[in-house]
């Protein structure tokens, strides 16, 4: 992959003849690195639009159940946003499959670094991929077999009718006038392992007999061993790669990033006053800040890891810098630090989250990832996650004493349990406001803060569902344990730090 303007880009496409002949099908294994030019700008474009894909992939995947209506109307939403190809072999989505080609393979070169990243990376493309196929109709995924050559031998109409017994009885919902219309592939036992333990497949000397409705499995098991293989052979030119100052901080970055709003700069500044704080915490803070603000009421003081979480969060609901100030030292005077010690000793960090000291530096507050994966908290320290960094027996009480549900916590502790901390404060969110769908991918305790303050003030539509005992939408907190095991959350991923200024990186001098 080369860096050039868009004008060269358009000039090569212009030359390539039929664009068509480039991507034949909207689906692909991304066997073949992407050639042409591209600038440094629509790289960067490209590799967040498809991270933010592969985050709601992951988030959807957890929040209901995979292939059911609402997951499928969900996902498709994203692709239409996100401009990647959403309906299969249309012929005007050249740009979304040119699109989808090339952020693959950016974001494989981000997250082949290590194993967790990896396995994240390829659970992630595994489910879009499954989700992409299933849509497909019965002669496209045909289509999409041969160009993707997979040696699949088809079963004649005669070998068909010979075993339609056979068939019927071995493949769950099938009738005889189904199995006469579906078509039927023969393929060697160890490519249909999966199937033939689930008991979903007739087998026949040496050979599995499989329906086209189930030949996802199969691509899909071989899709996880081409990119698999892929991964660990691209990890391993990373030496080439790190040599360009250009791609490597951008690369580790994405890695991890964060790719919401910052929350710098709120349309509220100056319109919180201090008087409020209390009541805010109760009603709309997240549990993070929540924790914070007790404890600063508490024993007076804070240490530098919960001030920074804390300070740079009251910035972005909209403290000034003046109200800051009252506000801290109005607290740490009321303990051990009196007015002198604190206007030497702590004012100076407060001016300087606000890029008022130092190098000038507007910080922007911790995101949900940051605050995961970061700076951990030690004895006598209250920053950090609840939900990651909080023995489950201590977050129990803690949500009992906020007044949760005993079926709530349940609930909760099921997901911190599976290591989805993002859902768990989710679901926080919901028992706390009383909806049952909150409508947004929590990813910010800020974007907790003006979604819950959107919501009480009636600005926003509350999503209330009558109580069903069978929930067709969301998954049981059991069913959402299950499907941790092969892919860890965004927040379960080795990582030091996060992406927060992604396009500034690009817009610096």
């Amino acid at each position: 992959m080369e860096f050039s303007s868009g004008r060269a880009r358009l000039k090569q496409a212009r030359l390539a003849g039929d664009r068509r002949e480039l991507y034949p099908h909207s689906l692909q294994f991304y066997l073949e690195p992407p050639m042409e030019n591209i600038s440094l700008a629509e790289f960067e474009s490209f590799a967040i639009d498809r991270l933010k894909l592969l985050k709601a992939v992951e988030n959807l995947g957890v929040s209901y159940v995979k292939g059911n209506e609402s997951y499928k109307t969900k996902l498709e939403a994203e692709l239409r946003k996100l401009k990647f190809p959403y309906r299969a072999l249309a012929e005007d989505d050249y740009e979304a499959r040119r699109k989808d080609h090339i952020s693959h393979f950016i974001l494989r070169l981000a997250y082949c670094q290590s194993e967790d990243l990896r396995r994240w990376f390829l659970q992630q493309e595994m489910d879009l991929l499954r989700y992409r196929f299933n849509e497909l109709t019965d002669s496209l995924r045909q289509k999409f077999l041969e160009h993707i050559n997979l040696s699949f031998e088809a079963v004649s109409e005669d070998l068909k009718n010979e075993l339609a017994n056979e068939l019927c009885t071995s493949t769950p919902g099938f009738s005889m006038i189904k199995v006469k219309e579906q078509m039927f592939y023969k393929v060697g036992l160890a490519d249909a392992v999966d199937l033939f333990r689930a008991r979903r497949v007739f087998i026949k000397d040496g050979f599995a007999y499989v329906p086209l409705k189930d030949i996802d499995a199969i691509v899909l098991n071989n899709y996880r061993a081409k990119l698999s293989k892929a991964l660990a052979l691209t990890a391993r030119s990373l030496p080439a790669i790190q040599s360009d100052e250009r791609l490597q901080p951008l690369l580790n970055h994405l890695s991890h990033a964060y790719v919401g709003p910052d929350y710098s700069v709120q349309k509220s500044t100056g319109k919180i006053s201090l008087d409020q704080i209390d009541a805010l915490s109760v009603k709309s803070f997240p549990l993070c800040m929540r924790q914070l603000h007790r404890a600063l009421r508490d024993s007076h003081h804070l240490r530098h890891g919960g001030r920074m979480q804390y300070g740079l969060f009251l910035k972005g609901i909209g403290l000034t810098l003046e109200q800051a100030l009252d506000f801290w030292k109005r607290e740490f005077i009321r303990g051990k630090v009196d007015a002198d010690k604190f206007d030497k000793g702590y004012a100076y960090s407060i001016r300087h989250s606000y890029g008022k000291e130092g190098r000038r530096t507007d910080y922007t507050p911790y995101s949900c990832m940051k605050i995961i994966m970061s700076n951990s908290p030690s004895q006598g320290d209250y920053h950090g996650c609840p939900f990651r960094h909080c023995d489950p027996e201590l977050l129990r009480q803690k949500l009992q004493a906020y007044k949760v549900p005993p079926s709530g916590i349940a609930q909760i502790l099921e997901l911190v349990k599976g290591m989805h901390y993002q859902l768990a404060c989710q679901k926080y969110f919901e028992l706390t406001h009383d909806v049952d769908d909150v409508g947004f991918s929590l990813s910010h305790p800020n974007q907790y803060f003006t979604e819950s303050q959107r919501l009480l003030s009636g600005a926003r539509e509350v999503k209330k569902e009558p109580t069903k005992s069978g929930n067709s939408q969301h998954r049981s907190v059991s069913q959402e344990s299950k499907n941790l095991s092969s892919a860890p959350t965004a927040s379960s991923i080795a990582a030091a730090a996060e992406l927060e200024g992604l396009e500034a990186y690009f817009t610096e001098d």
